[in-house]
């Protein structure tokens, strides 16, 4: 995988099973195409902040990295990161690029990722990009980039049920080798926010919790620890 001056780090659980698919079924089999079988494709993937959006790129290049194939994960949300960062990576064969739709309106950061874009397609290369909008909402004011990023797929991810919310959960749960309850998991939906980086935030302090005093995810425990702020 591609090293960068930043040294980002993907995150220890951002792998395509412990992302709980649901409706969001057909995004995840888009997904794991791209990163297991690599050529000329680009897919755009949107959704509501907390949709899991890092979680499925940052899936999508630890994928591409077991297979052997070259990657790199681009989360313009974070600072420090640069226009210039992305010269080199046409020659990837998997780019992922988060929150893509910050670039737009900015000229030096269109020229780069129309750059990027004619490298990768040159070199059969996959782009995978994430945005809180579709494409045609997005600003950019590169017709040519505007389309090229629109020549692939659109996907929208789901909001996903309080039930599906509960598995999502549980997923997660056991991949920390805890046993989650559908009834704690529930009292959990109940008293929290539900977005997912909220309801997982939760879980891991929960995590910590009961591996620091030796206890069960039970809802006493839990009311316990949500009463220590």
């Amino acid at each position: 995988m591609r090293q960068l001056a930043l040294d980002l780090k993907l995150s220890d659980y951002a792998r395509l099973d412990t992302f709980f698919a649901g409706p969001n079924a057909p995004v995840v089999a888009a997904v794991q195409s791209a990163a297991t079988e690599p050529g000329r494709q680009v897919h755009w993937i949107w959704g509501a902040e907390g949709s899991g959006r890092s979680h499925l790129l940052q899936a999508a290049v630890a994928a591409a990295s077991e297979r052997g194939f070259t990657s790199a994960w681009l989360p313009l949300a974070m600072d420090g990161i640069e226009a210039s960062m992305l010269e080199g990576m046409g020659g990837l064969d998997l780019l992922c690029i988060d929150d893509v739709d910050r670039a737009a309106g900015d000229r030096a950061w269109e020229a780069a990722l129309f750059a990027v874009f004619e490298e990768l397609r040159a070199n059969e290369g996959s782009l995978l990009v994430t945005a809180s909008v579709p494409t045609a909402q997005a600003g950019f004011r590169l017709p040519d980039l505007a389309s090229r990023l629109a020549s692939g797929p659109t996907w929208k991810l789901q909001t996903l049920s309080d039930d599906d919310r509960l598995h999502a959960l549980q997923l997660r749960a056991a991949w920390r080798g805890l046993e989650l309850s559908a009834d704690v998991g529930r009292f959990l939906l109940r008293r929290t926010d539900r977005s997912s980086a909220a309801l997982f935030g939760l879980l891991d302090r929960l995590d910590e919790a009961a591996l620091e005093e030796q206890r069960k995810l039970t809802v006493p425990f839990v009311k316990a620890v949500l009463a220590t702020g």
